[in-house]
């Protein structure tokens, strides 16, 4: 996955230059004058991360227009929000259908879904860890990024993240905990992680068991990382791990950790990938590294036409309006790989 980093990392780099030069207008199939009889009703399923549940709406929002003036269709959406392992293991394990799958971590895309499921990928957008919260929080005016481990340890404060097995926000939340212990050089692992749950680290490797099991009511665990923003909001959670762009479309406060810890940084890559967590549920060990988020449209989808043309929506310079608007920062151009559909290239850079 190195050199997925490296790739991502140039693109972000040309994109400094050529923002807003790259990308076209998705095109027409049908004269906008369609008539509202004669509109075919179609139906798109998506599972997705529960990060980006602001950003698809707003999409999804958008591209039901589009398809009405310019395709012929009455579209309903169906957004399936969950953690992205969640999201997948819909498709894998369960049977599920759905047209597209949007995760926060695209390396799920070619551990799980390649080659039974999908033929390609498209990476597009990425994001970092915070610590949120709001007035209501404990020691809310003394909670810093040099002391935030010292006030989660507290024994009046509590502190939440998302089920690893289940969602990326919450693996990553632990792997930022762990890298901890090597920036600040103190058992921050063991303070507020395995002293609160059956998670456990062996050395530079966490495992997170299939069953896990809190020990104290300092924490708190829930499927998906934006189950734990209403626990904020109404001042029953002091604080938790989350993606920055969910904060800010929260109005929460928040406070950044340093990027040797935060999984935002791509030059920070090789010292991410020191620290590693094993999943009871998929049983694959999975090394951190930058957060980037993948999409995919499935194989057997009966709707691959117009699931395209969604994702070729999403990935014109419209999609990344939208994004950035809900605070996600958005990679441009989108970076492809495997079997890219001829129906989105000229809106990815394709590697293979």
């Amino acid at each position: 996955m190195k050199t997925v980093s490296l790739i991502i990392l140039g693109v972000l780099f040309l994109g400094l230059i050529a923002s807003g030069c790259i990308g076209g207008e998705v095109k027409d199939k049908q004269d906008s004058s369609t008539a509202e009889g004669e509109l075919i009703r179609a139906t798109l399923k998506i599972f997705h991360a529960g990060s980006l549940s602001e950003p698809l709406n707003d999409v999804s929002e958008a591209f039901k227009e589009y398809s009405k003036r310019s395709l012929g269709y009455d579209l309903e959406i169906q957004a399936e929000a969950s953690g992205s392992v969640m999201a997948v293991r819909k498709v894998t394990d369960l049977g599920k259908k759905a047209d597209i799958v949007a995760v926060a971590d695209y390396t799920l895309i070619p551990q799980l879904l390649l080659p039974n499921f999908t033929d390609f990928y498209v990476l597009f957008a990425t994001n970092e860890i915070v610590i949120a919260f709001t007035d209501k929080s404990k020691y809310a005016d003394e909670i810093t990024s040099e002391n935030w481990y010292e006030i989660l340890a507290r024994e009046d404060v509590s502190f939440g993240f998302s089920d690893p097995n289940q969602d990326p926000c919450g693996y990553r939340s632990i792997m930022v905990m762990k890298l901890a212990d090597l920036y600040y050089g103190k058992p921050i692992f063991k303070t507020l992680v395995e002293k609160n749950t059956n998670i456990y680290a062996e050395g530079s490797n966490i495992i997170a068991p299939k069953d896990i099991q809190i020990k104290t009511d300092k924490v708190v665990i829930r499927p998906k990382e934006t189950d734990l923003t209403g626990l904020v909001e109404s001042g029953s959670l002091d604080y938790y791990f989350i993606y920055k762009s969910v904060a800010m479309q929260h109005n929460l406060r928040f406070i950044a950790l340093p990027r040797e810890i935060n999984l935002k940084e791509f030059s920070l890559a090789e010292h991410y990938e020191r620290i590693s967590i094993t999943l009871g549920s998929t049983g694959n060990t999975i090394k951190a590294e930058p957060i980037v988020y993948g999409i995919t449209v499935l194989k057997d989808t009966s709707g691959r036409e117009l699931a395209l043309q969604y994702l070729r929506f999403m990935l014109s310079e419209k999609g990344k309006e939208i994004f950035e608007k809900n605070y996600h920062d958005f990679i441009w151009p989108p970076v492809g790989f495997g079997n890219v559909p001829e129906e989105i290239k000229d809106e990815v850079k394709v590697e293979g």
